[in-house]
């Protein structure tokens, strides 16, 4: 809530600190990473050695803590999907700390105790840290100033002398978590600091880069594409394909660095049949007579409802989809909107859907759409003594005699004690009732519009002026959700066909030797079932799978791709339920690291041959003619461009790397034509038509500083890639986990 939620006086200044000890476990000593267990794997590998499973489930539960806490602050559920993201964030911080703890080793890099109080106070040419600003932001304005550093410097000095002192366990962790985290953190900047120190452009580099972008060249050219020509047009026999492999397989681009397994699968949607719908519809005009004649709502959600929640105040407001504040409401389609906000009292709307569910609502009220108030408040601090009460609110009746439209702003900053509010007046805009307590959203929804009134709250009295209200409202309303579902029947009968289908793909794809021929029978036969196949790929080093709602789904489709007899061709034994779908499976491609098989380049080097052949033929039709003739010959246009060195991309033909490093290879001159060139998109027959030097210089410092800041900025997602690698890391959670590669 806008208002109340930002009342927070005495919340105390530990949050950000108590957040960060809960992720410091930073491990100084990075042997302690390594454990000793069965199996050639573990839970993963870094550097070779086995990663303890017991540093890790102390890592995974902290991050999950943390981040369950703050779900539960913003009212947001903590899922499992949150769950495994957490895990993962634990595994990241735990492996990246190790990595970077043996370059901070050999590299020599530390933090003395006073470096790291200059870090933590902004002094000593260190900004404030984001993570601390809450100490240094001025209470008002929330800008840092001079004067509200100095002030935090002695706040976040006397909140850690406290804990330093403290002989509490939670403050003895918190201090040496706070302070470990702090100086990794630190060593970390230090470290990429150094990198990014090292990056260097020459000038030479500099002043190839400002030719690039500033020599331009004006050509005309005819392309022939190779969509011209149909594939099937093209013949490649089994004996070329094997021989373009042998020739190729050691190409760069082939070469498989990561090695990596393929499924494909197939889903199956569980629908409701047209019996389903006629028994689901006799049920809704049930429920809706019974909804109708209810004089007790509360009773009939519970008995009839599958989320039975009922609200008799504000919190039963409902809003379109979409509005700003559909995660804190009931929410009903946009289409409906006038419907709800036209609704008389008890009137019945729906059924619609709404999150997965049909829904039936009953609207018990109403509430206004939007609300613009000011107020003051003369905060009670919580306290239950009268005295206080009464001197609290005899301050209150006294600003009112004084209140005016003139002096309203000055009031406020004087005497509010809303730190959310003061500096704009007290004013709050665009607000629901149901977004403040409950006395103070009541006055401003009911109390005429410009009248001055004082309303008690747990916060203390506040002075309250509705500015503005909505003529419109929201719907209060009660509602009865069900999930339209189908019948066991119904489900019954779609698993039999899904079986049938899975026992035809195991009866074909088993007769069939060749790897290549399984995976294209598997499409084939789904195809022709109406189904789309689909294909995942999973990586050895980190195996993880995406797109299942359900845990066991993707549980199976990892013991299936990994199972130690897993070859091409081996499928699921059973059709996998995926809550509202089954799921077929099948082994498709398992690439080793190195040389690639020839069954898992073979359509990408038909492609490619089968382009050839195109360029080929293009070439041979294209020789010896100029433009204009090919243009008349092909039926095709002369087309003009400009282009640069700097960026190979051909204005209405694509990207070209090969033939603008032809053009601008100085073997032409302007209005002389090339021969045809095989580029990405087809081939061309080009004429220069004019070359531009670029403006004359001896300074290429934008250029060198544009070059380096673009390098400076991908230094640390390069090195930590690097290092990983070096690392070979290999992350096997899950599949230990599962007991599958262990």
């Amino acid at each position: 809530m806008a208002l109340i939620g930002k009342i927070r006086a005495k919340s105390g200044l530990l949050v950000a600190m108590i957040g960060i000890a809960l992720l410091a476990f930073i491990l100084n000593d990075y042997q302690s990473l390594f454990g000793i267990g069965e199996g050639e794997y573990g839970i993963g590998l870094v550097f070779g050695e086995k990663v303890d499973p017991k540093t890790y489930s102390i890592a995974s539960a902290k991050f999950q803590e943390q981040e369950r806490n703050q779900a539960a602050q913003n009212g947001k559920e903590f899922t499992d999907a949150d769950m495994d993201a957490s895990s993962d964030k634990a595994w990241n911080f735990m492996v990246d700390s190790t990595i970077l703890s043996k370059e901070y080793e050999k590299l020599g890099i530390n933090v003395t105790d006073r470096e790291l109080e200059s870090y933590w106070f902004a002094k000593d040419g260190f900004n404030v840290l984001p993570d601390l600003a809450q100490f240094f932001n001025d209470s008002l304005t929330g800008i840092q100033t001079p004067q509200s550093i100095e002030n935090g410097r002695v706040k976040l000095k006397a909140t850690l002398d406290n804990l330093k002192k403290s002989k509490e366990q939670q403050a003895v962790d918190q201090w040496n978590g706070f302070k470990a985290y702090h100086t990794d953190r630190r060593k970390t900047e230090k470290y990429f600091g150094l990198l990014k120190e090292g990056v260097y452009i020459t000038d030479l580099e500099a002043q190839d880069q400002y030719y690039a972008n500033n020599e331009k060249k004006t050509i005309s050219f005819v392309v022939r594409r190779y969509t011209e020509i149909s594939d099937a047009d093209i013949k490649i026999s089994e004996n070329e394909l094997k021989a373009y492999y042998d020739e190729h397989k050691s190409d760069k681009k082939y070469f498989v660095r990561n090695a990596t397994r393929d499924v494909k699968m197939f889903d199956v949607n569980i629908r409701p049949s047209k019996a389903d719908s006629t028994v689901f519809t006799a049920k809704m005009n049930t429920l809706r007579a019974g909804f109708s004649a209810s004089t007790n709502d509360s009773a009939f959600v519970a008995k009839n409802s599958e989320t039975p929640i009922y609200f008799s105040d504000k919190r039963a407001t409902s809003v379109p989809e979409g509005h700003p504040k559909a995660d804190r409401y009931q929410t009903y389609p946009m289409s409906l909107d006038t419907i709800f906000k036209t609704a008389t009292l008890g009137q019945l709307v729906g059924p619609y859907v709404s999150k997965e569910k049909m829904v039936l609502s009953k609207v018990i009220g109403f509430t206004p759409a939007s609300i613009k108030a000011r107020h003051i408040l003369i905060s009670t601090n919580s306290s239950t003594e009268e005295k206080v009460i009464a001197a609290k609110k005899k301050t209150a009746d006294s600003i009112v005699k004084v209140l005016n439209g003139s002096n309203w702003d000055e009031i406020t900053l004087k005497h509010s004690e809303d730190p959310g509010s003061k500096d704009k007046g007290g004013v709050y805009e665009d607000f629901l009732e149901g977004d403040m307590v409950k006395e103070f959203g009541g006055y401003c929804a009911t109390a005429p519009i410009g009248k001055i009134g004082v309303v008690k709250t747990d916060f203390g009295f506040h002075i309250i002026e509705v500015l503005e209200r909505s003529s419109s409202n929201f719907p209060l309303v009660a509602s009865v959700s069900i999930t339209f579902k189908p019948s066991d029947e119904t489900v019954a009968n779609m698993e039999s066909e899904v079986n049938g289908i899975l026992m035809k793909l195991d009866r074909k794809v088993s007769k069939e030797e060749d790897p290549f021929k399984k995976a294209a029978l598997f499409d084939t036969i789904v195809t022709r079932a109406n189904y789309a196949p689909r294909v995942i790929q999973i990586e050895d080093k980190a195996p993880k799978v995406y797109g299942f709602t359900t845990t066991m789904a993707r549980d199976r489709i990892l013991e299936l791709a990994y199972d130690e007899d897993a070859t091409v061709g081996s499928m699921t034994l059973s059709p996998i339920r995926d809550k509202d779908k089954y799921i077929i499976a099948m082994v498709s491609a398992i690439r080793p690291e190195g040389e690639p098989l020839f069954e898992n380049v073979r359509a990408q080097m038909e492609r490619e041959l089968v382009q050839e052949k195109k360029a080929k033929r293009f070439m041979n039709q294209m020789a010896g003619n100029s433009l204009q003739s090919l243009s008349k010959k092909f039926n095709t246009p002369i087309i003009d461009a400009e282009i640069t060195f700097g960026n190979p991309q051909i204005s209405n033909a694509g990207y070209e790397p090969t033939i603008i490093g032809n053009l601008f290879s100085g073997a032409l001159k302007n209005g002389q034509r090339t021969l045809p060139l095989k580029g990405e998109t087809g081939v061309y027959v080009i004429q220069i038509k004019t070359s531009t030097k670029a403006p004359a210089t001896t300074n290429f410092q934008a250029e060198k500083d544009q070059m380096i800041l673009g390098i400076v900025n991908q230094v640390e997602g390069q090195a930590m890639g690097g290092l990983r690698k070096k690392a070979t890391v290999i992350d096997n959670r899950k599949l230990s986990e599962l007991g599958v590669r262990l």
